[in-house]
């Protein structure tokens, strides 16, 4: 008899093991992948902040390669962090992640109260164009970065001229209208240093009549004249142009 209970409390776990899944879904396989990928994220974040670039550089690609809905706007709350290595850390890994982080990225450089969090919208923008050249850039990016010209703040408007010259040659008009229609000289020269990297032959033509416009400011003529002798390097490699 005793052998008996013995047998049937051994069974007892036995048949309820079957149902535990169903019973306690917080043990399912799928769930407990769930919580493992969580605690990844939380992890890789964490490593987002190390003072070793080496593993920042790593935990920034793994964040990639694992993403899901939440890595984007996490990354984005991260830009109005204080702590400058973690921001600057989730600038690079919005521009890892590439075109589907282009409108998070452009909504809050042009909605944010935050000059912080505009300007690295802007670097974002222009790590997006870097990481992912061979693939063309949204014309939603290149319209709020245009917009972004005219932001208020210099560290804004300059990093929005500087991420359209990374876009390159889509970019190129819109940089040189708002070059032709600027009274904001900071701006012009930003943007003079953003075309000069752009091997366009339209380029060379626009700074060659700065450069030689003797109406012109005289800092535009001389920045002009810095920007075509490096066009002229860049060029070289670019003799179809």
């Amino acid at each position: 008899m005793h052998s008996g209970n013995r047998s049937h409390y051994k069974a007892v776990p036995a048949k309820l093991s079957g149902n535990l899944k169903q019973a306690y879904p917080r043990f399912s396989q799928s769930n407990q992948q769930l919580y493992n990928h969580r605690m990844t994220q939380e992890s890789l974040f964490e490593q987002l902040k190390h003072p070793n670039p080496n593993l920042r550089e790593r935990a920034m690609w793994e964040l990639v390669e694992t993403q899901d809905e939440t890595t984007i706007p996490r990354l984005m709350e991260v830009l109005a962090e204080e702590d400058v290595v973690y921001r600057r850390a989730a600038v690079k890994a919005l521009g890892a992640i590439g075109i589907e982080s282009v409108p998070l990225l452009v909504e809050s450089l042009l909605n944010s109260e935050n000059v912080t969090i505009r300007g690295s919208c802007a670097k974002a923008l222009a790590q997006v164009a870097v990481n992912y050249g061979d693939v063309p850039f949204p014309l939603e990016g290149i319209e709020g970065l245009k917009t972004a010209l005219n932001d208020p703040n210099p560290v804004v408007h300059i990093a929005s001229a500087m991420a359209l010259g990374v876009v390159g040659v889509p970019a190129l008009d819109s940089l040189l209208e708002v070059l032709h229609e600027t009274d904001n000289l900071g701006l012009a020269v930003a943007i003079i240093n953003a075309v000069s990297s752009i091997p366009d032959h339209r380029v060379r033509g626009v700074l060659t009549n700065l450069a030689t416009d003797e109406s012109a400011d005289s800092y535009i003529r001389e920045s002009a004249t810095s920007a075509l002798s490096r066009l002229d390097l860049l060029l070289q490699f670019k003799p179809n142009q």
